[in-house]
Order: structure tokens, then sequence, then C-alpha cells
């Protein structure tokens, strides 16, 4: 579902994007469909949106399968990259940006909302990196998405923070031994506050909107598809020699103090 009539650097490529049914992930997707990109659409239990999603992007020309997975359990991996193999020939491009976790006071959270936390955002990583990188040529690509939360304090977001932390540490360490193994780039890409469903579940939605809209020096809004335009560009030729590397976007928000 090209955009223009000129030929995409990204064209015929094959992209996995995890937690595409919706939000960012959508966004990717689609973004990554309109460059060329065929894509296997990586959701957890949103079966019907998944669909809905690869039947736009079948009914503007392109390609893409819905792939049920649990990215933060080793056999599911597994499974998927079987089902992947089942349907594509290839793999460029992988963007690891499923997520979950429980906002929660830090004093108040359980080892099982660590575990939860750890193994949905950053063991995630690994587990996909693992199966992937075989399948991936010298021009390979992933990118992972993080939040700011890595960084700064957020309310109700200790666990998830710390999780998004050691996913970047993951990104740096995945750069290094996939360069020089294989060639491939590693990168993340951390969005400030985006109004998806998910930031319904914040009890200081309201409040991190109207923060972003005033102190934003491009605010007053950042999109799901300024987060899609960010790892479209970590994919294009012309970031070869970018890896290791976590691309702010967030309107110059986190610059203002």
């Amino acid at each position: 579902m090209p955009e223009s009539s000129a030929p995409s650097a990204l064209a015929g490529k094959v992209a996995i994007v995890t937690g595409a049914s919706r939000g960012i992930g959508r966004a990717i997707a689609l973004k990554l469909a309109s460059a060329g990109c065929d894509v296997a659409a990586v959701y957890f239990n949103a079966h019907d949106q998944a669909r809905a999603l690869c039947q736009q992007i079948a009914a503007a020309g392109g390609r893409a399968a819905p792939i049920a997975a649990n990215v933060a359990s080793p056999e599911s991996v597994a499974e998927l990259f079987g089902k992947f193999s089942e349907r594509f020939n290839r793999l460029d491009i992988v963007v690891s940006n499923a997520a979950s976790g429980v906002l929660k006071p830090t004093m108040e959270m359980t080892l099982k909302h660590w575990r939860w936390c750890m193994e949905t955002n950053a063991l995630a990583l690994s587990l996909i990196a693992q199966r992937a990188a075989p399948l991936m040529g010298e021009d390979g690509r992933i990118v992972a998405l993080s939040s700011l939360g890595a960084r700064f304090a957020l309310p109700d977001y200790g666990f998830i923070g710390a999780s998004k932390a050691a996913l970047e540490s993951l990104v740096r360490s995945l750069a290094i031994e996939l360069g020089r193994a294989r060639g491939i780039r590693v990168n993340a890409v951390s969005a400030a506050v985006v109004d998806t469903d998910a930031l319904k579940a914040f009890r200081a939605r309201e409040q991190m909107l109207r923060e972003f809209a005033e102190r934003a020096a491009l605010g007053p809004a950042l999109t799901e598809a300024h987060v899609a335009d960010a790892v479209f560009l970590l994919c294009l030729p012309e970031a070869a020699m970018i890896t290791g590397q976590t691309l702010i976007v967030d309107g110059g928000f986190s610059i203002s103090g």
C-alpha cells in the first residue's frame, strides 16, 4: 500500500510487528505496509482487531497475516516463528512493541508484578531476537519500543519503568552482539505521552496530557503516527550506521526540565 508512486527503500521487505492490533503497534504496521513491507501482525488476544488491520492492509494492495502469540513465553515465541515461517520466506525488520504492566505505587508491588512487567517488556525482546536473528540477512533491523519512564520517575510506573530501562540496556547489548556477528542493527524508540487506549489506565492521564501540551516545544500532542514515523526512520538504509541507540520522540518535552 504505497503512499506515492515513488519506489520505497523498504519495498519487498518483510516485517514482524508485535502488539500490532491497536495503538502504536497498529500505526507502525500500517506505516511499514505503506512503504511496501509485508507484515506479520502479532497480537495477544485482540484477534478481531488484528484481522481487521490485515484486511485494511490487503485492501490497499499489501500483504499481512495475523499471528497470535504471548511474547513473554519462550514456547509461544517458538510457535510464533513456526507460524511466521509457514507464511513468509524472509525476515528483514522486527518491531518489538508489545507491552504490559501494573500501574501501582512501587511499594505495593509484588514478585508477580515484577515478573509480569519484566517478562513482557524486556525478556520478550531477547526471546524474539534469538529466533529472528538466524532468519535475517546482514541488513536486518530490530526496533524496540521504550518510554520516558525508563529515565524519569512517573506516577505508578516504577516496575514498568524498570522494565523499559532493562529493555534499553538489552538493545545496547544486542546491538553489539548482532552487529558484529550478523550486521543487524538494534535500536529503541522512546516515546512521551501518546493518548492511546493504554493511557486510559493511568490515573494521572489528564494531567499527563496537559503537561505535555504545556511543555513540549512542538506540542500540543504526540500521536501514534509520530512514533511510527520514528520507527520507520530507523529502518531506512540511511540509518545504516545507527545502532544501540534510543531515539526519543517527545516533541522536546523532556528537554524543558
